[in-house]
């Protein structure tokens, strides 16, 4: 890798007003490396053997390319990088919360999930007309293709905002998105109608059962916002959304699953009183004991530890500060408990921006390090992971 977008960047002058103590691409717990020159919306999942598995965005917003790249050396380089979608064009980053999302499985199986750009889903009652399907892939057998890719949507339409997928060591593999139930589409109208709904494999993506609704609670789901879906080391489940209660209160919700998504719990996370959808993302990470979940509220974002009981969970914490339109939060923690989070700052519609992190420690206080940076490109955003030594990577 030689480019310049291959090569780490020298981040001294970036972020040496900040007081971290960084060089060439790294600070003292923190490594910062660039995307390939073209490459959007990273996503990374790492398996139980420690191998760094990554997918992202490549072409034109509304009609682009998935390619997926594996790294063995905790993401110091990563393999020749292969396509994911099997239908070329089918996926979109416009509004940068419908890109691709990644899961690694059982055996090190790959999953990728991604709202579909064309109109090839169930038909809307609404408007009569078919809307974006549900795709989903897994990696072959051969882990050098993936499958051919799959609509999962059948009783549900209006897909919106950025679905997402997650899977655990025991085979199950979870998609999740939220849109409206088709027999119900016609019934009233607004994003008040809108639920999330998740569908299920017990054979490692091989079959998925028909997708219901995960939560029976009638809170909405804000149209043109992400969710997050995740299976952690125990093999319970969570997932993150933005609801749309008479289409003003646009509120963080948490559900969790004890029974492998046979059913969940819900509660209230972060309330939010805002007449318009803010087109927002979330994350979900753990360490194989803690769960942290992030988020963004009124410009700012959060994170909290969600692993508990979900009647117990702690106060929101924001990052330190205050920034300009703070957005797009992700995640990590390591096995000492310290969590990085990361998020964009000035982005927004064709709009590109600067990145930003800051490091946790186990108790959840902010440490010295942090950064801020430029280069985020227009529908981008970071992605971040714990290393095994403890370290932490950030991708954009």
């Amino acid at each position: 890798m030689t480019t310049r977008r291959h090569a780490m960047l020298t981040l001294g002058a970036a972020l040496g007003g900040l007081g971290v103590g960084a060089t060439a691409g790294t600070t003292k717990r923190v490594r910062i490396t660039r995307l390939p020159e073209g490459d959007l919306q990273p996503q990374v999942a790492q398996d139980i053997s420690g191998k760094l598995h990554r997918v992202t965005y490549r072409g034109e917003p509304q009609h682009g390319n998935l390619f997926y790249a594996v790294s063995s050396d905790a993401g110091g380089t990563f393999s020749r990088a292969i396509r994911v979608n099997t239908e070329p064009g089918s996926a979109i980053a416009t509004g940068t919360i419908r890109g691709a999302q990644i899961a690694v499985g059982r055996k090190g199986l790959v999953h990728v999930a991604w709202d579909g750009s064309t109109q090839t889903g169930p038909v809307n009652a609404d408007s009569g007309k078919r809307g974006m399907p549900m795709l989903y892939t897994r990696m072959t057998t051969s882990r050098d293709a993936f499958e051919p890719q799959r609509n999962l949507m059948h009783h549900s339409c209006g897909l919106d905002g950025g679905g997402s997928v997650a899977a655990d060591r025991s085979g199950d593999v979870y998609v999740a998105w939220h849109g409206v139930g088709t027999s119900e589409a016609s019934q009233g109208e607004g994003e008040a109608r809108r639920r999330v709904w998740i569908t299920r494999s017990r054979d490692d993506g091989k079959t998925f059962e028909t997708e219901r609704m995960a939560w029976p609670e009638r809170t909405g789901a804000c149209g043109c916002c992400g969710l997050k879906i995740h299976a952690d080391g125990r093999n319970r489940v969570y997932a993150l959304y933005r609801s749309a209660t008479e289409s003003v209160h646009r509120d963080i919700y948490l559900l969790k699953s004890d029974d492998q998504g046979a059913s969940f719990q819900g509660r209230l996370l972060h309330k939010w009183d805002i007449n318009a959808c803010p087109m927002s993302s979330m994350d979900i990470a753990d360490n194989g004991e803690a769960v942290m979940a992030a988020w963004e509220t009124g410009g700012q974002v959060y994170w909290s530890r969600v692993d508990g009981s979900i009647r117990s969970i702690g106060e929101p914490i924001s990052a330190p500060g205050a920034g300009k339109a703070r957005k797009h939060p992700r995640i990590a923690v390591n096995a000492r408990g310290e969590t990085l989070l990361i998020w964009t700052e000035g982005t927004g519609w064709k709009t590109g921006g600067s990145l930003a992190y800051q490091l946790f420690d186990e108790s959840g206080r902010p440490g010295p390090e942090r950064g801020q940076f430029p280069g985020i490109p227009a529908w981008s955003f970071g992605a971040v992971t714990a290393r095994p030594d403890n370290s932490f990577l950030i991708l954009y």
